[in-house]
């Protein structure tokens, strides 16, 4: 083996750093711009976008014109229709924003006073009532007045959210493992949420309600006598495809 020299090993030197520079270079390349995290999106589209339970308000718009102080027909089953459902799940007392210094002022005042008046008849008492007064922002916009009063409800989402590409791409981690992409089960998991009557069947069943005494009554009596307890539809036989035309 011969001697190396002064020139081939700084020559091998400066190879060696060129190779550490250029490695440098490409492990600092990152196509999408940010960091990288790997397994922080659960795979379950119910953990990904779960239900929450939180409050939220419910309202009721009243459109009054400038000559009409009272309610119309359907006005009056909405605002009777709002005192009820507060009665079963308002946390709170009812708003009404009620407009001032409008062309409609004084019909949304008079309306106001046949409001309360069907709060008070439905159930609601005159503490759980609250007047606020407004300017509207727009004044060539018809003043209304808005019921609202805050309420428990389930809510998921929002949906819409694409944070990677669908298809196959360097940015799309997830393709060619078959996950499912973010977005999906957002809008069955808020449209199940929007449906739940009491949120608080999310946490826990309710209580069972007593039975039904007489029908009980009679299937005991049928299983002493030895007899069928369930109950004969006659009309059912009427209903079927087969009798369809005759």
């Amino acid at each position: 083996m011969t001697n190396m020299t002064a020139a081939d090993r700084h020559r091998r030197l400066r190879l060696l750093g060129t190779l550490v520079g250029l490695s440098v270079a490409l492990g600092a390349c990152n196509l999408s711009g940010g960091e990288v995290v790997t397994a922080s999106v659960p795979d379950d589209y119910r953990l990904r976008h779960p239900i929450a339970v939180q409050e939220a308000n419910r309202s009721v718009v009243i459109f009054v014109g400038n000559a009409r102080g009272g309610l119309s027909v359907p006005q009056r089953a909405d605002v009777l229709g709002l005192a009820q459902t507060w009665v079963r799940e308002g946390t709170g007392a009812i708003v009404a924003d009620v407009p001032v210094d409008t062309p409609n002022a004084r019909a949304a005042a008079s309306a106001y006073g046949e409001i309360r008046s069907l709060l008070a008849a439905a159930g609601v008492p005159p503490r759980g009532i609250a007047l606020h007064h407004y300017h509207p922002d727009d004044p060539r916009t018809l003043a209304t007045i808005r019921l609202s009063y805050p309420k428990i409800a389930a809510v998921a989402g929002p949906c819409g959210l694409w944070p990677e590409d669908l298809g196959p791409s360097l940015l799309n981690k997830g393709y060619s493992d078959n996950k499912p992409y973010y977005n999906f089960g957002c809008a069955s998991q808020r449209n199940l949420a929007a449906m739940i009557d009491n949120p608080a069947d999310l946490e826990q069943p309710r209580s069972e309600t007593t039975a039904y005494t007489a029908r009980r009554t009679a299937a005991f009596e049928k299983y002493r006598k030895g007899e069928p307890t369930a109950i004969a539809y006659p009309e059912a036989e009427k209903a079927k495809l087969s009798d369809t035309g005759k």
